[in-house]
């Protein structure tokens, strides 16, 4: 599997690109791109009405705005990058250390997989600003309270005693948790956060004895959901609901996987149910964020070497059991990488907009972007061989059961174009989600094949950061692409 610090050499997601960013080494002349944007006026809220505030992100915003020739593409760029900064985080001190919830836009709830993606995109720019460093921070504190409250949850409040409308879900539901459903990424996506910020800044200041128990209790949920006793665990789900993807069949464990390694989630993170246990992207996820586990536990300053061989060995198993099941032979690409298994030789060829998905694991750092296996995978992602790739007259993407037949997920534009080593294709997407923004200033979770202006969740801070990701990336990556007013 590929390290952080290798996919970030090779994709050119900020890294070495990061001082030119917030310097003037990219030699433009500052007036060269300027132009009138009396028609795209700002969608942020006004200044005295923001979340939180960077000094590196905004003197970013200015930055990379100069360098963008399409004044609609700078208008997006500069209301979606600070979004979740602008929007979703409260921060504050509790027991003496930063806390920073994060909701997801429009739900007032903190997942997991949401927090950690929403925050990412502003990692490179910590060291530049002590305040943002004790945000990310918070984050890292706050989703240690969540794991520990309860590892199968995908999803919180920031009051532990608030109760949640799915209250009566046939599981173990507590106060504090707004939904649990489990989703392996849930537990991924919090040490990826932690990882990816103590490799950009040394700091091991929240690495305290409670994050310890939150990681020692990720690895006995990951190995419960092995199954390797045939059984099915300690969690299962039920829901009553007519839609069939937020039920799990067989009294709430699901349908039978073989014990090979693999873990089992329930739920992918689209938040549907699973058809197959073994959903494969998450699992590479897993092998990918068990490595962060054995490099940190390993460490000077964090060793434990009792953990780090228990995450090696996992991640060991894990790896073992998606050599056997988790690659197939698809009768016109090769060998690809399945979506889901079931161990018993079954496998559910399909992808999801959602993040990990099949298209999105470079981007994780689970595989190259020029990986064979990979670039096969990806055509079959990207065609219609995949039920869940639309293409109409509004734009062409990856959708999803969760928002029903005929929708495309901006974020699986996105990620095609953060993990595409084809210059063509990522002028094409930084287009598209142009055109598909629906004179909003946003992207969304969803819209319409056909119709742009039939989308779902006006306010999706996940989307919107990302998006900022990807301008940021190709800014470093491919600069000239920026120069041209015609995207």
């Amino acid at each position: 599997m590929q390290s952080r610090r290798k996919f970030i050499k090779n994709a050119g997601i900020f890294s070495a690109g990061l001082l030119a960013v917030q310097t003037d080494a990219f030699g433009f002349n500052s007036n060269y791109f300027e132009f009138p944007l009396k028609d795209f006026i700002t969608k942020r809220p006004p200044l005295a009405e923001r979340k939180f505030t960077s000094k590196a992100i905004e003197a970013a915003i200015v930055k990379i705005k100069k360098q963008i020739a399409n004044p609609e593409l700078a208008w997006l760029f500069e209301n979606c990058f600070p979004n979740t900064l602008d929007t979703t985080v409260e921060f504050e001190i509790i027991d003496g250390k930063p806390d920073t919830y994060v909701i997801t836009g429009d739900i007032d709830a903190m997942w997991l997989r949401d927090s950690t993606a929403q925050i990412w995109p502003y990692i490179p720019f910590v060291k530049e600003d002590a305040k943002l460093a004790e945000l990310v921070k918070g984050v890292i504190n706050r989703q240690t309270k969540c794991i520990l409250l309860d590892p199968y949850a995908n999803a919180f409040y920031k009051d532990f005693n608030k109760e949640s409308e799915w209250k009566n879900d046939l599981t173990d539901m507590k106060p504090g948790i707004h939904e649990r459903k489990w989703e392996i990424d849930s537990l991924c996506y919090p040490v990826r956060l932690a990882h990816g910020y103590w490799k950009e800044t040394g700091d091991i200041s929240m690495f305290d004895k409670q994050w310890k128990d939150a990681m020692k209790l990720i690895l006995k949920t990951f190995k419960e959901q092995q199954r390797m006793d045939g059984k099915g665990g300690p969690y299962s789900f039920m829901r009553q609901t007519a839609w069939a993807t937020d039920g799990v069949p067989l009294n709430g464990y699901g349908y039978p996987v073989k014990p090979c390694g693999l873990i089992v989630s329930t739920f992918r993170p689209s938040d549907d149910s699973t058809l197959f246990g073994y959903l494969i992207p998450s699992n590479m996820f897993a092998i990918e964020i068990l490595g962060y586990l054995v490099e940190m536990f390993s460490s000077s300053a964090l060793r434990d070497n009792d953990l780090a061989a228990e995450a090696k060995e996992l991640q060991a198993q894990v790896q073992k059991g998606l050599n056997e099941y988790g690659i197939i032979n698809h009768p016109n690409f090769g060998k690809i990488i399945a979506f889901e298994v079931n161990g018993y030789g079954s496998f559910h060829m399909m992808d999801d907009a959602n993040v990990p998905s099949l298209l999105s694991l470079p981007y994780l750092g689970a595989i190259s972007p020029d990986d064979r296996l990979y670039l096969n995978t990806r055509k079959v992602v990207l065609s219609e061989n995949n039920p869940f790739f639309y293409k109409g007259t509004a734009g062409e993407g990856v959708g999803g059961p969760h928002t029903g037949v005929d929708t495309i997920w901006p974020m699986s534009i996105v990620l095609r174009a953060i993990t595409s080593i084809n210059e063509k294709e990522i002028k094409s997407c930084i287009s598209t989600l142009i055109k598909t923004n629906a004179d909003t200033g946003f992207m969304h979770e969803s819209f319409h094949k056909d119709d742009v202006t039939k989308f779902t969740r006006k306010w999706f801070a996940w989307a919107n950061t990302l998006f900022g990701e990807m301008i940021v990336h190709t800014s470093i990556k491919y600069p000239q692409i920026l120069k041209d007013k015609s995207l």
